[in-house]
């Protein structure tokens, strides 16, 4: 019998491409404001403007769009246009709308882990964009539950796992972000698998943990059964 009942996925950068999103709304921002300052300033204030933001905020496309603006008023100090401030909330919406592009073959091996194991989804961010991308991705029918959390600490793990009354040696956390789906659950006592995304951002980097015992790497989203078959052999 397994001893992992509940294998949980981090949505964005893991299911489904999600940066290439917020680079390219960065980039026209970038373009914006390119007669005012420099590329390189406009993108570290608008990063300190985010970080800044983020308690009172929260993750995801509209509060990168508030951040946005704050930026672009304090960057011209006050002379952008009510026509500019509506390119960047057009930008936002058209990142509302975006199609959901998947990570390559993460349906059909969703559909093989399913058949072993049950399977959830932990995101975080605006709880109405990540429901209507679960829904527009066609993967909502291999999750048993959707969890759409403020953040992802220790703290919200934990609360997960006691509304599941699941002992962390049956659960393992597989996504992108180190500081988000791995290092917390690690804290845990969980089990964690990190897959590299090549535009994760910045926020969400920190030093992978080698050494942690429950701590492993795939390359690819479809290397996950053999990995879990080989954990079950343990």
């Amino acid at each position: 019998m397994s001893h992992l009942h509940l294998i949980a996925f981090d949505a964005d950068d893991t299911l489904w491409h999600n940066e290439r999103l917020y680079l390219t709304a960065q980039n026209r921002f970038k373009t914006l404001l390119a007669r005012y300052h420099s590329s390189e300033w406009i993108a570290e204030r608008l990063d300190q403007t985010e970080m800044r933001n983020l308690p009172h905020f929260g993750y995801g496309i509209k509060s990168f769009a508030l951040s946005m603006i704050e930026t672009a008023v304090e960057l011209t100090e006050g002379r952008i246009t009510g026509q500019e401030i509506q390119i960047l909330i057009d930008a936002a919406k058209e990142m509302l709308t975006a199609e959901v592009q998947l990570v390559e073959r993460v349906p059909e091996t969703l559909a093989r882990l399913a058949e072993k194991y049950a399977l959830m989804v932990i995101t975080k961010g605006d709880l109405r964009d990540q429901e209507l991308k679960i829904e527009r991705s066609g993967l909502a029918q291999f999750f048993s539950h959707v969890e759409i959390v403020s953040d992802k600490k220790r703290a919200n793990y934990s609360r997960v796992l006691q509304q599941h009354n699941l002992a962390p040696e049956h659960f393992a956390m597989v996504g992108n972000s180190l500081r988000s789906d791995i290092l917390p659950v690690l804290e845990l006592g969980a089990t964690a698998i990190y897959i590299p995304h090549e535009l994760t951002w910045a926020h969400e980097h920190a030093d992978a943990p080698t050494a942690a015992p429950n701590f492993y790497e795939v390359a690819k989203f479809d290397d996950l059964p053999v990995l879990f078959a080989q954990l079950e052999q343990k």
